[in-house]
């Protein structure tokens, strides 16, 4: 059942994740998981909305990848992390309400918002995820730096505290080099 109309609210959703990737297996011709596995060059576990085990090279693959991509051609990526639907507010799933809660094509965008997840130093042109898991990822191309981390935690309070905080002390790090 659907908790606001198309085009008025920004909700996070799996199912919406999951729906995404049938559409891009149904373009590429293949299921979603042969697809990523072509472009990545390692499996999909679980679903592509969560459930995904990786080791933290892996995810620094991917992070690299995002930084200058190879795989991905760079106008898909550009498209992936413009804002999709410009102003709508919405919540970001165990952070809080923002207005505009911007996002690109699967990408959290940081765009204007405060308390941020990803601190208070990266550009407004970061964009990452994280997950109940307690991982994350997020890019900040204007940095020149991305940041991973993983956890056996899952996510909660405590990384609405750290990852700021850590994510601030890594740009000031680099800031000093």
């Amino acid at each position: 059942m659907p908790v606001a109309k198309p085009g008025r609210k920004r909700i996070y959703s799996n199912t919406g994740i999951e729906v995404a990737a049938e559409h891009v297996g149904r373009a590429a011709g293949m299921p979603f998981g042969a697809y990523f596995e072509s472009v990545w060059g390692f499996p999909l576990t679980g679903s592509p909305a969560h459930g995904v085990r990786l080791p933290l090279t892996t995810l620094l693959e991917v992070a690299r990848e995002l930084m200058t991509p190879k795989r991905i051609a760079a106008k898909t990526l550009a498209e992936a992390v413009s804002v999709q639907f410009p102003g709508l507010d919405g919540v970001l799933p165990g952070v809080g309400r923002f207005d505009p809660n911007d996002w690109g094509l699967g990408p959290e965008l940081k765009d204007a918002k405060q308390h941020h997840w990803t601190g208070t130093l990266t550009s407004a042109a970061t964009f990452g995820h994280f997950g109940g898991g307690g991982g994350f990822l997020w890019v900040d191309r204007d940095a020149g730096l991305a940041l991973a981390a993983l956890t056996d935690l899952e996510f909660g309070d405590w990384a609405l505290e750290a990852w700021p905080r850590l994510s601030d002390a890594v740009l000031e790090e680099n800031r000093r080099l």
